[in-house]
């Protein structure tokens, strides 16, 4: 699932490659990656 913002076709195809190389859904790879990157922002000193 896409979500319903403006996302490009190239960034859209690389979360597909993830989900594909992680054997999880579309939707669970965006929150995955939205979560991951929330934590990165939210503790960037933290490796």
């Amino acid at each position: 699932m896409r979500p319903n913002i403006d996302i490009s076709h190239t960034l859209n195809g690389r979360v597909k490659d993830y989900a594909e190389q992680q054997d999880v859904s579309l939707e669970e790879a965006y929150r995955e990656i939205i979560e991951t990157g929330l934590e990165a922002v939210e503790h960037p000193d933290e490796p």
